[in-house]
């Protein structure tokens, strides 16, 4: 009967690389400012503020005229590299980073 040598047990870490996020425009973190404004940090390291309150005030905010009562709008979190708050109310992270790279403020109207 043939054995075979011991050998040294798989790792899933040694054969699968770390991920690497390859689109920039994807949110790491998000912090609520008074105002109805957030501070936002981008995966390559940029950041800058979104300017909401206008949007939320309009009247033709939509959805987003949920975000003009303070405490759900505190409920900012990040899905899939998106700010996101509670019932499917989101922002685009590419137009988000595209503006605030220019500016260093993306202002909703």
């Amino acid at each position: 009967m043939r054995t075979q040598p011991a050998t040294k047990e798989d790792s899933a870490l040694a054969v699968t690389p770390l991920i690497q996020h390859r689109m920039p425009w994807r949110v790491l973190s998000v912090e609520t400012l008074p105002g109805f404004r957030l501070h936002v940090r981008f995966v390559d390291g940029s950041e800058g503020i979104a300017d909401l309150a206008a949007l939320v005030h309009s009247p033709e905010a939509g959805v987003f005229s949920a975000l003009a009562d303070p405490d759900f709008f505190a409920q900012a979190r990040i899905e899939y590299g998106a700010v996101t708050w509670p019932g499917n109310v989101d922002l685009a992270p590419d137009a988000m980073y595209a503006e605030i790279r220019k500016t260093g403020t993306w202002v909703l109207q």
